[in-house]
């Protein structure tokens, strides 16, 4: 047994080793080796490309989830079915009281209609309580002014970029923003259809900025207590429940704890849920464009397959001199399949070395800038260990079979005369 493992070793030290001749020998260059360069070179090129746009995409990823984080909470209590409930209840008193619950914000969210000066445009109000502002990281997303809701004399609000956009609104200006909705217990009154609608008067305190269209063109903020009023709901109502979790807990477990709770009336969604279906769709963009730059790279390793068959041709002495001295086709054919992933390998490594030191001078120094009027000066960039090993073994695979087809033509391989 231990006779056989050492033939096995022996027999695949020997082809690499010849291999390694080959494709590094310090004669001088031939044709056939500038054709491996070249092949060596494209494939490097077709890893560096995979490297970067993958890491880019990860930075944009990271970029838009940072943002999302400023706005959505930890974990987010709704009904399955159903608009608001009581949060008097046994279970959100036990919920509030939890120590892995830091901040517990009360929401109400309805859509309403706004005007300011001569303009409107239907918006959804969200109304927070005191503790949203410690719950996120709304400062790092304000556009213009600051986020206050509560003032002792004047209901104040803070609006998204594209409804202050739209209404021509910003944080400087004395003009009331009026919110309109309608009265939920009557029917509209046809000859005075402003009676049938409950109205405020807010003065906008700061513009928010997310660069996502379902938040700055939807969402105007409020005091919890200003909403209530202006949808008529009763003190304890809420549209929803907003967590912060503490950071040293594990937010799965609370996240199960929770739901333990309330049962299946509620549903309870971290973040990555409550975006579920922006989070898959950035990540089919990442695999598609995976797959689109694999085909260019599948273009550049077909030249492994001319310059292998070229060597072949060129080493036919070589090959009769290894049959001469007992090497069977299957030794041999191990050679030059050594000899293509070899140079598959070199560009891989190349191509992940080169990749991986402009993603990280990009992600550490931001050379490449986006110009003014983005959200961060530079492209954003972020490198992650394991897609650099998914590219690696993509171009390792490939490289490997691109080596197969051209010596199944050993065998008919004809001594040279």
């Amino acid at each position: 047994m231990a006779e056989s493992k050492s033939h096995k070793s022996g027999s695949l030290k020997f082809p690499v080793w010849v291999a390694k001749r080959y494709l590094f020998s310090k004669k001088s260059h031939n044709t056939i080796n500038v054709i491996s360069a070249i092949s060596a070179a494209g494939v490097a090129v077709g890893t560096l490309a995979l490297v970067c746009v993958m890491s880019v995409f990860n930075g944009f990823e990271s970029l838009i989830e940072s943002m999302f984080s400023a706005f959505d909470p930890d974990l987010k209590i709704s009904l399955v079915e159903g608009k608001t409930f009581d949060v008097s209840s046994p279970e959100f008193q036990q919920i509030r009281k939890m120590k892995s619950v830091v901040n517990f914000t009360e929401v109400i969210e309805e859509n309403a209609l706004l005007r300011f000066r001569d303009k409107q445009m239907p918006a959804t109000i969200k109304g927070v309580s005191n503790d949203f502002r410690a719950m996120t990281r709304i400062e790092s997303i304000m556009f213009d002014g600051e986020f206050v809701l509560t003032d002792s004399i004047i209901n104040k609000a803070v609006a998204g970029v594209g409804v202050a956009t739209e209404l021509g609104m910003n944080s400087t200006l004395f003009d009331p923003l009026v919110i309109y909705a309608p009265k939920r217990t009557e029917r509209i009154n046809i000859l005075r259809p402003e009676s049938s609608f409950n109205t405020t008067d807010a003065y906008v305190s700061g513009i928010f900025i997310v660069n996502q269209a379902e938040y700055d063109n939807k969402y105007v903020f409020l005091s919890v207590e200003t909403a209530r009023d202006l949808f008529g709901y009763d003190k304890n109502t809420v549209s929803k429940i907003e967590l912060k979790i503490d950071p040293s807990e594990n937010q799965l477990t609370v996240q199960n704890e929770i739901k333990n709770i309330l049962g299946k009336k509620f549903k309870v969604q971290n973040r990555y849920e409550q975006q579920e279906s922006f989070f898959k769709i950035m990540k089919i963009e990442k695999w598609i464009t995976y797959l689109i730059l694999c085909f260019i790279l599948l273009i550049a390793v077909f030249n492994i397959i001319g310059s292998l068959s070229m060597l072949i041709i060129d080493k036919r002495d070589d090959i009769q001199t290894l049959r001469n001295l007992g090497a069977d086709n299957l030794l041999i054919k191990r050679i030059f399949i050594f000899e293509g992933w070899l140079i598959s390998a070199v560009g891989a490594v190349a191509g992940i070395i080169l990749g991986t030191a402009i993603c990280l001078l990009q992600e550490h120094l931001g050379l490449l800038k986006m110009g003014e009027g983005y959200v961060v000066d530079a492209y954003p960039v972020v490198t992650h260990f394991l897609d650099i090993l998914l590219v690696l073994a993509t171009v390792l695979i490939m490289g490997l079979f691109a080596s197969l087809y051209p010596v199944k033509y050993i065998n008919s391989l004809k001594e040279p005369d």
